[in-house]
C-alpha cells in the first residue's frame, strides 16, 4: 500500500447503497470484495490528494489534487 494511503480502520468512504443502485441500473450486481477494493482506491486517491495539497503548502484540498 502506498505511503500516502489513508489508514482508517472500520471507516468506509463509499455509500454502498448508492454504488449498488448505480450498478443495478446497468443490470449488474456487486460483490462485497468490490466495495472493499473501491474503498481502498478512494482512500489511496484521498491520501495522494492530501499529500499534494500539503506539498503545495495548502490546507485546502482542491480538484487539481485529485
Amino acid at each position: 500500500m502506498p505511503l500516502f494511503a489513508l489508514q482508517v480502520v472500520g471507516m468506509s468512504f463509499v455509500v454502498k447503497s448508492a454504488v449498488g443502485e448505480w450498478f443495478k441500473k446497468k443490470g449488474l450486481r456487486v460483490s462485497a470484495a468490490f466495495y472493499d477494493e473501491l474503498d481502498r482506491k478512494v482512500s489511496e486517491l484521498m491520501g495522494a490528494a492530501a499529500a499534494r495539497a500539503k506539498g503545495n503548502n495548502r490546507q485546502t484540498v482542491m480538484a487539481q489534487d485529485a
